[in-house]
């Protein structure tokens, strides 16, 4: 079988397409290369609708956390606690737990057991306590003199909100938001040592890196495989940030616009 076919056989064999059954034998560099790369598609899925929904909830609880009312205030410091103070991979654990108790108690709630759906939940909650923390330290940081500038052109409430103090504080969050949302990218790749199954043997990256490895006992080739996968995807979030910090700063001369700088998180 050529490269070729093998591609077109299982390149979205991760969403059902292609060939059912996995190579048996004669394991080619190209099927790895391509398989994993099908699984990929699901750590894109996982990391880009959790960035999407996480960025939306976590302006929400930053907001909630410099309120001055307690029950506004209270509930986002709480949520940000929790998400932040315990460990991911045992949230995955908590998570499938409680949902498989939902399952059997509650009609109609199965699909949360799926990695589709669960596994997301639990990153979309995760990194949106991750970020609301960046940003409510940007909200925090905005310069007085910007604002006292707003309430002198008479701006107020939700004009004042929306002109001046959002865009400085994404302006001044967007590096370290930038990092967190390398991190979820990464993070994508416990939901396959999570509690949640793989929907129909249709797994991530890991999957199938772990599924060469098991059968040609060797792991020096599919796993540096996912590596190499992660660094293409982590180069391409830095430059779609990128972009996006150069638009925030678009109004600031070029030698005050602050750079993106990728500085991996060793310890979360």
């Amino acid at each position: 079988m050529s490269c070729w076919q093998t591609v077109q056989d299982y390149a979205f064999r991760s969403l059902g397409y292609g060939e059912r059954l996995l190579p048996r034998e004669d394991f080619t560099i190209c099927q790895q290369f391509t398989l994993i790369g099908s699984g990929m598609l699901w750590n894109i899925y996982f990391g880009v609708l959790a960035l999407i929904a996480g960025f939306v909830l976590a302006n929400a609880v930053a907001l909630g956390k410099s309120a001055k009312n307690p029950l506004l205030r209270k509930p986002a410091e709480w949520f940000i606690f929790v998400f932040r103070g315990s460990p991911l991979f045992i949230q995955f654990f908590l998570a499938y737990a409680i949902f498989t108790a939902l399952k059997q108690n509650v009609p109609g709630t199965s699909w949360l057991t799926n990695a589709w759906a669960g596994a997301l939940c639990v990153l979309f909650l995760n990194t949106a306590a991750y970020s609301a923390e960046i940003f409510y330290g940007a909200l925090r940081s905005v310069p007085r003199g910007e604002v006292e500038a707003a309430d002198a052109y008479g701006m107020t409430g939700w004009s004042r909100f929306r002109r001046i103090i959002w865009p400085t504080t994404m302006r001044l969050a967007w590096p370290a938001y930038t990092n967190e949302a390398i991190f979820l990218f990464h993070a994508t790749t416990l939901v396959f040592l999570s509690g949640f199954p793989a929907f129909q043997q249709k797994g991530d990256a890991l999957y199938y890196a772990s599924y060469f490895a098991d059968k040609t006992f060797n792991p020096f080739i599919p796993y540096p495989i996912v590596a190499f996968y992660f660094v293409l995807l982590t180069l391409i979030v830095i430059g779609v940030f990128g972009l996006a910090n150069r638009h925030l700063n678009r109004h600031l001369p070029q030698e005050k616009r602050r750079r993106l700088r990728y500085r991996p998180q060793i310890i979360r």
